[in-house]
């Protein structure tokens, strides 16, 4: 459970924005929907591997 302290004169609206960033960052929501359906650990791992093929395709040549 998320727990946001509502410091002094801090309004709602700034207090919420700091409770969804935090929410994020924990990756309940990315989590939830990967367990909606299974995938098996090669078809994770192929993903995985077009995933980095393409950013060393779009980013690689930032490191010359």
């Amino acid at each position: 459970m998320l727990i946001i302290n509502i410091k002094d004169n801090e309004s709602i609206d700034r207090a919420l924005k700091r409770y969804k960033k935090k929410f994020e960052r924990t990756g309940t929501m990315r989590e939830l929907r990967a367990r909606t359906a299974f995938e098996k650990p090669s078809v994770k791992r192929r993903f995985e591997v077009l995933r980095a093929v393409y950013k060393e395709k779009t980013y690689g040549h930032l490191e010359d």
